[in-house]
């Protein structure tokens, strides 16, 4: 295998192969804690801040982006240490976890999004994989191949397992919103087993098996070079070694709905980059004495302490002895549904005060406010918002706390 990124050119067909390797030209730095892995994010935020530009086009992936974070280690930090990973794996380690998502987000959003998701893939075999596939696909993540998660599909056309002999399974169906289609060679994808037997995970070998992608159906106002196509399974197989835990596991509290302060990391990053860019455009502008500036940017700084904030509790939350017991998994899925909720509102009166602040001058290319603004009210739209806030009144009603 050559030392360069190996992709599938947005121009090739669907059926070509779709083996992505992040390869890099000298032994990867081994990131062996959770804080040098915080400290490595941190120092590549600005790098793919400079980069996010050249990114921003409908259907493309930041592949340089990748390589650069295989470079430091990064693309392994949620493996155990027993694995080579950073032991962001490790409950104790949410809050590191979240500033480094932060760091990334405040960086490229859609780097964000599709490295969150390659994490949350690694985080997922390792809770719920036997001894020897999460050995694998550690030593997949090890030699650069990307994973992902595929959950979001069409009811109507959605990704079901029909079985066959030996275990095996013929797919049917399609995910939407696969972000990194294409480019990923371990997308862990959920689907429909027979006779109502629930959902099960699988991970898809996407470089040998890869699926049909309609690139057409990505034409967003936002997040451009996540890749998020429709992939449509049909026809493929999948065999008992490619099977991630026991059927519904996915689904499992609070590691389902408590996941959601993950991507709210990324996005406070993206309203952290709102903010110091605000910054530094009144700056360059000599308006640091206006008084009403003065006022917004005040407001802008209170807005995304208050994001770290919540990013701090949700981590406390996460990393209490117990957490997965019913009651206090209750109260963490209500904690995460709060934090993702402040965290939208965060995010959108950023981009409020921000736009006041520049004005329509700053509004334009190649100035960065007009992609910071398409990338984070793109990625807000997250799946049921109302549900997740409506989920914490229903907790708070029923005399419940959060400190049980």
């Amino acid at each position: 295998m050559s030392s360069d990124f190996h992709l599938v050119p947005a121009a090739e067909p669907a059926t070509a192969t779709a083996e992505t390797v992040v390869s890099a030209r000298a032994v990867s730095p081994a990131l062996t804690s959770p804080a040098q892995a915080e400290a490595a994010a941190a120092e590549m935020a600005p790098r793919l801040f400079a980069q996010a530009a050249e990114t921003d086009v409908v259907g493309a992936f930041p592949q340089q982006e990748f390589r650069w974070l295989r470079a430091t280690g990064l693309l392994t930090a949620t493996l155990s240490t027993a694995l080579g990973g950073a032991g962001l794996d490790l409950a104790a380690a949410t809050l590191p976890l979240l500033r480094m998502l932060q760091h990334i987000g405040r960086g490229n959003l859609a780097v964000g999004r599709i490295y969150e998701g390659h994490l949350n893939a690694l985080l997922l075999i390792q809770q719920f994989g036997r001894a020897a596939q999460v050995a694998r696909y550690a030593a997949d993540a090890r030699a650069g191949r990307l994973f992902g998660v595929w959950n979001t599909e069409d009811p109507a056309a959605g990704v079901q397992l029909e079985a066959l002999a030996n275990g095996r399974y013929r797919l049917r169906g399609a995910k939407t919103f696969a972000s990194g289609a294409g480019h990923l060679a371990r997308p862990l994808i959920s689907g429909a087993l027979p006779d109502g037997q629930g959902w099960q995970l699988f991970v898809l070998p996407a470089d040998a098996q890869p699926p049909a992608l309609d690139r057409s159906f990505w034409r967003p106002l936002g997040m451009r070079a996540t890749a998020s196509f429709r992939a449509d399974l049909t026809g493929l197989e999948i065999g008992p070694e490619d099977l991630i835990g026991p059927p519904n596991a996915y689904y499992q509290q609070p590691a389902f709905s408590g996941g959601a302060i993950r991507f709210a990391a990324v996005q406070l990053g993206g309203a952290e980059a709102v903010f110091e860019e605000t910054r530094g455009f009144l700056r360059g502008l000599g308006r640091t004495d206006d008084p009403y500036q003065r006022q917004r940017l005040g407001e802008m700084a209170i807005a995304l302490e208050s994001g770290r904030q919540w990013l701090r509790g949700a981590a406390e939350h996460a990393a209490r002895p117990g957490a997965a017991a019913p009651e206090a998994a209750e109260a963490t899925v209500a904690y995460a549904n709060m934090t993702r909720t402040a965290i939208e509102r965060i995010c959108l009166d950023m981009l409020q005060w921000a736009e006041r602040s520049v004005g329509a001058r700053g509004l334009l290319q190649p100035l960065p406010f007009e992609r910071l603004h398409r990338d984070l009210t793109h990625y807000l739209r997250q799946p049921a918002p109302d549900g997740s806030l409506a989920d914490v009144g229903r907790f708070v009603l029923e005399g419940k706390n959060f400190t049980d």
